[in-house]
C-alpha cells in the first residue's frame, strides 16, 4: 500500500485548537507560575531562549511581554546565550531565563541554561510539551501537554505554546482581565480558522508555481513570520525568506516578480504603512496574500486574503491567528512538490550536538 505523505503533520495542524485550549487553562492554573517568574518587579533582565522554531516563537513571546508588562525582555538563539554569553545578556542583571523547547531536549538551549545555573542572580524557567524533559528538571516550566507532536515540524506545539506563555504574561499584566479575555476569544476561533485556513491555503498554492515565497511582520507578527517562512522551507524544500514588513522595501524586493508569493502579516496599528507596501509588491507582479483582522475597502486588492479576527484587540494577542493558514502553506506546497512534510530533509525533531 503506498504511504500517505504527510499524515502526522495534516492531523496535527488539525489539532491545534484543542492544544490552545489545554495551554491557556493550564496557565490559568499557574498563576503562581506567572507571578514568579514574570510578575517580579525586581527582575531586570528576562530572556526567552530557542533554537529554530522555538527562537522564533521567542520573538512573539518577547514580544508580548514587552507590551504588555511594560517591561523589558529579549529574545535570543540559545546559542548566543552559550557561547557569546557577554555579547547578547548583562550577566550581572538579576535576570529571569525562560527556555522554549518542544522538546525540552534541544542541546542548544538545554546547555544555555545549564551554563547560567550557577549564577546568584539569575533563575531558570521554561515552555516546553514534555514535563520529564531535561530543560524541564532546571526550570520550573510551563507544559503544552496537547502540543507533542510525531511530526518533525512544529505546528500546534509552537501555537499552543505562544498562547500558554502569553496567558501567563496576561495574568500579571494590569489590564488582566481583557487581555485574557483577548486569548480566550482567539481560542475560541481557532477551530474555524484551522478549517478557512486549509481552504484558503490549498487555493493559494493552486494558484501559481511560486519560485519564491516572501513573509512578512512586525513586532509580535516578525516571530510568525520566520516560523511561516520555516515551515515552508522545512515541509517543501524551497527557497523562502522573512523580513520586517517596511524592511523588505530597502533592497529585498528587487527579488520580486510574477513568480513571488508574498505574505503580509498586518498589524492593526501599522496596517495603513504594512498595506502599501503589500499594494506595491503586487504591482511588481507578486500574488499578496494579506492576513489581517478584517477586511475592508483597503484589503480589496489582496489575491488572497486571510482573516485572523479580534477586531479591536491587541495585535499580540492574535499573533496565533495566522498560524493555520501559514502552516497549511508550507503543507500543500510540500504536496505539490511531491515532497512527505513527515520527513523533512536533513531534520530530526530533536537536535543535539
Amino acid at each position: 500500500m503506498k504511504q500517505v505523505m504527510g499524515v502526522h503533520t495534516y492531523r496535527e495542524i488539525a489539532e491545534q485548537p484543542q492544544a490552545l485550549k489545554e495551554a491557556y487553562e493550564e496557565a490559568l492554573r499557574r498563576k503562581e507560575w506567572a507571578e514568579s517568574y514574570l510578575g517580579d518587579n525586581a527582575v531586570q533582565q528576562t530572556l526567552f531562549l530557542g533554537s529554530g522554531s522555538s527562537y522564533y516563537q521567542a520573538i512573539t513571546m518577547a514580544a508580548t511581554y514587552r507590551s504588555w508588562l511594560k517591561r523589558p525582555a529579549t529574545a535570543l538563539p540559545s546559542s548566543e546565550l552559550l557561547l557569546i554569553r557577554g555579547q547578547a545578556v548583562l550577566e550581572h542583571l538579576n535576570t529571569v531565563a525562560i527556555g522554549v523547547s518542544r522538546s525540552g531536549e534541544s542541546t542548544e538551549v538545554v546547555k544555555a541554561l545549564e551554563s547560567v545555573e550557577g549564577l546568584d542572580n539569575w533563575r531558570l524557567a521554561g515552555v516546553t510539551c514534555y514535563a520529564d524533559s531535561s530543560m524541564a528538571k532546571l526550570g520550573d516550566s510551563l507544559v503544552s501537554r496537547l502540543g507533542a507532536e510525531k511530526s518533525t515540524v512544529m505546528t500546534k506545539s509552537l501555537a499552543s505554546m505562544i498562547v500558554g506563555m502569553q496567558t501567563a504574561i496576561a495574568l500579571v499584566s494590569d489590564r488582566s482581565e481583557e487581555r485574557l479575555k483577548e486569548l480566550e476569544q482567539l481560542v475560541q476561533a481557532q477551530e474555524a480558522r484551522v478549517q478557512e485556513g486549509e481552504r484558503l491555503a490549498a487555493a493559494t498554492v493552486a494558484a501559481r508555481n511560486f519560485d519564491r515565497t516572501v513573509f512578512l511582520g512586525m513586532g509580535a507578527m516578525f516571530g510568525i513570520a520566520e516560523e511561516g517562512c520555516l515551515k515552508l522551507k522545512e515541509m517543501s524544500n524551497t527557497w523562502t525568506e522573512s523580513f520586517g514588513t517596511l524592511e523588505f522595501r530597502h533592497g529585498p524586493k528587487s527579488i520580486v516578480d510574477q513568480h513571488t508569493c508574498v505574505i503580509v502579516l498586518v498589524s492593526d496599528q501599522s496596517r495603513d504603512a504594512e498595506l502599501k507596501v503589500a499594494r506595491e509588491m503586487q504591482e511588481y507582479g507578486a500574488h499578496v496574500v494579506v492576513a489581517a483582522s478584517a477586511a475592508g475597502e483597503d484589503t480589496a486588492f489582496a489575491d488572497t486574503f486571510v482573516e485572523t479576527g479580534l477586531v479591536g484587540a491587541s495585535d499580540e494577542a492574535r499573533a496565533a491567528a495566522a498560524l493555520p493558514f501559514l502552516q497549511y502553506y508550507g503543507y500543500f506546497t510540500a504536496l505539490k512538490r511531491g515532497n512527505n512534510p513527515d520527513e523533512p530533509r536533513n531534520l530530526t525533531q530533536v537536535v543535539l550536538i
